[in-house]
C-alpha cells in the first residue's frame, strides 16, 4: 500500500481488536458454490511464492523483476481465457522518464566531538529531487513546539526535529512551516530503517514538480544522538539524478459479460503488482504489499473464468505498475481508460489480504474497506461476505483516511465508486524486507478471495449499478459521477 509517510500509519489506527469469526460457512447457492470451489489456498500460495521470490528482486518500478511479474500475470490470464484489452496482448503500454541517484557518491557526517560519525544511507529517507552539498553546516535541534514557534532560528542551518507521537498532525504542522533551513531532518524514532528510495518517474506532462523543502528522514538512533550534541556540523552529499526512459505496463484482461446491453458495462478488480525492489543490498519482496492482492485478481479472474454462465456485465481485471511511486499505474489509466469511464460503474482494489497478524490483533475471517460508506458497493460486499462467513467492516479511523492511498482513488476521482478492501493496514513488517510470502494465512486469503468474487459477480449481474451516497466525504465524487453521464 502506498505510503510517502510510511510512519503515519500506526497512528491512524484505533486499538481495538477484531474479534474471529468461524470458518468459511457452506454456500447454499449452487452457483455461487461452483465459484467459491474454484478459488484455492494452495493456489494462491503457489502464486505467490513465485510472484514474492528473490528472483523477482521485489518487483520495483521499473526493473527487470517487475517484468518478469507482469509476464506471469499476463501468461495466467491468457490461461484463464481472459480476452487480451491492452495495446500490446495483455498490456497497456506507456513510456516514462525515470531519475535515479549514484548513491555511491552519497556521503552523510556528522563532525563534532573530536570525531566524524558516518550515517549510512540505509538509516535514511532522502526526500529531496536534485543534489544537495553541505560543507560543515552549523546544526540546531530544537524540540518541536519551540521550532514550530520561531521557525526563523534555524535558517541557513540544519535544523534537526524528533517527530511527536502524531505524526498525522506533525506532517501537517509541516506544511505551513515558514522557516528556510538549509536542510531539514527529521527524526523517526518509529521505523527502525530507512527506505533507501533514490529513484521516482517524472510527470509525462513534462511539469517539474515543485521543489519540497530539502528533508531527510532519519532512523537512527545513534546518529540522532550525534546531530543532538552541541556544536556539531553537517558535510553532505547528495548526488544530483540522472535520468533515462523507461515502457511501463499495466496488465489488463477482460471477461466479457454475456447480457447483450449490460456487457458493454465493466466493473474492475485491481491490485498494484509492484514493490519496493532491492534497497541497501536486501530484497524486499512485498508478498503482502501487493503480492497478495496480486495473485487474487489472478486467482479470483480464473474462478469467474471458468464458469459456464458469464456475469452479465464485463469484469476487467487489472495489476498496476508503480503504485509505491505514486498511484502512476493506476493514474495513467485514469487518463487514458482501455474502456470507458463513462461506462464503468465500479472498482475494488486488492491491497494486503495476505496477512491476519495485523498491528492491531489477530484479524481473521474479516476485511476493511476504505471509503466504506461513501457508496453502495461495502453493502454488495458485505451480503458476499456473509455467504462466506466473512465480515467487511469499517476501520473507525483507517476507512476515510486510507481512501486515497491506493490506486482506487485514480477511478473514484473520475467519479466511478471505487474502494480499497484490506485485511490489515498495518502489519508487523509494512514495507520491511521480511514481507515474505511463507507469512502469509492462505486459507484466510483464499476466505476473503471468495467473497470478493461473490460480491463481484453480484455488481455485475445487477442491472442497478453502485452509486455514491450523500455521506459529505464523497461529495467531490458524486460531483465527477455527475460529469461522467
Amino acid at each position: 500500500m502506498r505510503s510517502f509517510l510510511p510512519s503515519l500509519a500506526l497512528a491512524l489506527l484505533a486499538s481495538s481488536t477484531q474479534a474471529a469469526e468461524p470458518a468459511t460457512k457452506a454456500v447454499a447457492d449452487p452457483a455461487a458454490d461452483a465459484i467459491v470451489s474454484r478459488i484455492s489456498a494452495d493456489s494462491l500460495r503457489g502464486h505467490l511464492s513465485f510472484l514474492a521470490s528473490d528472483l523477482l528482486e521485489g518487483r520495483a518500478t521499473p526493473s527487470r523483476g517487475q517484468d518478469l511479474a507482469a509476464e506471469y500475470i499476463a501468461a495466467q490470464f491468457r490461461r484463464a481465457g481472459l480476452e487480451p484489452a491492452g495495446d500490446d496482448g495483455y498490456f497497456q503500454t506507456s513510456t516514462w522518464t525515470y531519475a535515479e541517484r549514484d548513491m555511491s557518491r552519497f556521503a552523510f557526517a556528522v563532525h563534532g566531538m573530536g570525531k566524524a560519525f558516518e550515517v549510512p544511507a540505509s538509516a535514511l529517507d532522502l526526500r529531496l529531487q536534485d543534489g544537495l552539498n553541505l560543507k560543515d553546516a552549523p546544526v540546531v535541534a530544537l524540540p518541536w513546539d519551540e521550532a514550530m514557534a520561531n521557525a526563523a532560528r534555524a535558517d541557513g542551518k540544519v535544523l534537526v526535529l524528533t517527530l511527536p507521537a502524531d505524526r498525522r498532525a506533525a506532517y501537517g504542522a509541516l506544511q505551513k512551516f515558514s522557516g528556510k533551513p538549509a536542510l531539514l531532518v527529521l527524526v523517526d524514532a518509529s521505523q527502525k530503517q530507512g527506505s533507501g528510495v533514490n529513484g521516482w518517474l517524472l510527470p509525462q506532462d513534462g511539469a517539474k514538480p515543485a521543489a519540497p523543502r530539502p528533508t531527510i528522514v532519519l532512523y537512527d538512533a545513534q546518529a540522532a544522538t550525534a546531530l543532538a550534541a552541541n556544536g556539531v556540523t553537517v558535510s553532505l552529499n547528495v548526488p544530483a539524478p540522472t535520468t533515462r526512459p523507461v515502457k511501463l505496463r499495466n496488465v489488463v484482461g477482460v471477461l466479457r459479460g454475456s447480457d447483450a446491453k449490460l456487457k458493454d458495462s465493466y466493473v474492475i478488480l485491481s491490485a498494484h503488482y509492484d514493490h519496493l525492489g532491492i534497497r541497501n543490498g536486501d530484497i524486499y519482496n512485498g508478498a503482502n504489499d501487493d503480492g497478495s492482492g496480486t495473485v487474487s485478481v489472478i486467482e479470483i479472474a480464473s474462478a469467474l473464468a471458468a464458469q459456464k454462465r458469464h456475469p452479465k456485465r464485463s469484469i476487467v481485471f487489472m495489476t498496476f505498475f508503480g503504485e509505491e511511486l505514486g498511484l502512476f499505474g493506476s493514474r495513467y489509466y485514469g487518463k487514458h481508460p482501455v474502456f470507458p469511464l463513462k461506462d464503468t460503474v465500479a472498482g475494488i482494489n486488492l491491497e494486503q489480504i495476505g496477512r491476519t497478524d495485523d498491528s492491531e490483533g489477530p484479524h481473521v475471517n474479516m476485511a476493511n474497506l476504505t471509503g466504506f460508506d461513501y457508496s453502495t458497493v461495502a453493502s454488495t460486499l458485505q451480503r458476499a461476505g456473509d455467504k462466506v462467513g466473512v465480515r467487511l467492516v469499517k476501520h473507525p479511523q483507517a476507512s476515510d483516511a486510507y481512501f486515497g492511498r491506493s490506486d482506487n482513488q485514480s477511478l473514484a476521482d473520475a467519479g466511478v465508486p471505487a474502494h480499497t478492501l484490506s485485511v490489515a493496514y498495518e502489519f508487523p513488517d509494512y514495507h520491511g524486507k521480511d514481507d515474505k510470502w511463507p507469512k502469509v494465512d492462505y486459507e484466510n486469503m483464499a476466505r476473503v478471495d471468495r467473497m470478493v468474487a461473490l460480491g463481484l459477480e453480484a455488481i455485475a449481474d445487477d442491472p442497478a449499478p453502485p452509486h455514491w451516497t450523500q455521506v459529505p466525504n464523497a461529495a467531490r465524487y458524486r460531483e465527477a459521477a455527475a460529469k461522467l453521464k
